[in-house]
């Protein structure tokens, strides 16, 4: 006779008739059930009822395709969390520095939880407390996606029926705050550099590279003749940010002049050297960034490397360059990064509107005077 795939049967009695091993543990009632991958599973309840009701629930999780296994239900976040970045290792370096962080603050709240005991009411109580500490709404967003893609992937992995982040517990994006330094600030910053790190301003605000662009810049990706960057790798040879961070820039051909200069005195292979013709590392660079801002009136303690990439897109807006060339220049996948980052430095469209509209109707009336 061929076995049922699920039940309920009284664990006291025996085929017999004699009282079973079980007598007197409370546990009456036994549920029973085997999963899709051939994997059976049991539970003891007091009262038939309570057995009945969870045989039901399995079932009903097994035909969703939300099944959880009872021993992977005992995963703890922590746990996950752990297995999780282990996968995640084959990032870059500086993306799986990011995770980490992320980390430390969600095992924080919920590591001793297991995956399933996560409520969407404890993930709002929870985002609102990191708001109270002082974190930013754009960083507690980044917080809360990274909670979310574990959890995600913890379903792909079976382990989690049904995952609580969504559009109701997501947090407001926020923006990260940015400062464009004027042009007087660049270049004090630029003469409080020590000269063989001179170059690296010039590639940050007036090429727009990321720190790590820079640092990773060889004299071969320069084509002083023709004025043109192109940026191929990051510090020992580790790709770009993303594909599209590999096109071309234009540059005058007086910048082109000043950066074969710094190549005369000072170039090794690496357009950024430490003075002695070797390569600089990018956090000997951001050191001496940090140390130098002290030396410039007006910038605050937050400024580092990258807001001259700001400093670089500001200076295009300014000059009325549309969003696709802005975008192009600093090498976003797309304009919605591009206005999402920059939107605010556009020209007021109200006072663009007033100016068109205000034109049409003075011809009218100089027409009719």
């Amino acid at each position: 006779m061929r076995k049922s795939r699920r039940g309920v049967e009284d664990r006291w009695t025996k085929a017999d008739g004699t009282p079973s091993a079980n007598h007197g543990t409370g546990m009456r009632w036994r549920a029973r059930y085997v999963d899709d991958r051939g994997g059976e599973h049991a539970k003891g309840f007091a009262k038939k009822q309570e057995a009945n009701r969870w045989l039901d629930q399995q079932t009903a999780a097994l035909v969703a395709g939300k099944h959880v296994t009872p021993r992977d239900a005992r995963t703890t976040v922590s746990e996950w969390s752990a297995t999780w970045l282990a996968g995640y290792g084959s990032k870059r370096a500086s993306t799986v520095a990011v995770a980490k962080a992320h980390l430390l603050h969600i095992d924080a709240e919920f590591g001793h939880m297991t995956l399933s005991e996560i409520r969407p009411s404890q993930i709002r109580s929870w985002l609102s407390a990191l708001r109270t500490a002082g974190l930013s709404d754009h960083y507690i967003s980044a917080i809360h996606g990274r909670l979310s893609q574990i959890l995600d992937d913890a379903m792909h992995d079976n382990l989690l029926g049904a995952n609580p982040c969504s559009r109701r517990t997501s947090p407001p994006v926020g923006k990260q705050k940015l400062y464009c330094a004027t042009d007087e600030q660049v270049w004090a910053l630029h003469d409080a550099m020590p000269e063989h790190l001179q170059v690296a301003i010039l590639l940050g605000a007036f090429v727009g590279l990321r720190i790590g662009e820079a640092v990773g810049l060889r004299v071969c990706d320069v084509d002083f003749m023709r004025g043109i960057v192109l940026p191929v790798q990051q510090p020992g040879g580790a790709p770009l940010k993303t594909e599209g961070s590999s096109a071309p820039i234009p540059i005058p051909k007086e910048l082109a002049l000043m950066l074969s200069a710094s190549v005369q005195r000072f170039g090794g292979e690496t357009m950024v050297t430490n003075g002695y013709r070797r390569s600089c590392s990018q956090r000997r660079l951001q050191e001496v960034v940090v140390d130098a801002r002290e030396r410039v009136d007006g910038l605050p303690e937050t400024f580092t490397f990258h807001d001259l990439r700001h400093y670089f897109a500001s200076m295009l807006i300014a000059s009325g360059a549309d969003i696709k060339t802005v975008q192009a220049r600093l090498r976003h996948a797309s304009a919605t990064t591009t206005l999402d980052t920059y939107s605010h430095l556009w020209p007021d469209a109200d006072e663009s509107t007033r100016t068109a509209v205000g034109n049409v109707i003075a011809a009218r009336m100089e027409g009719t005077g």
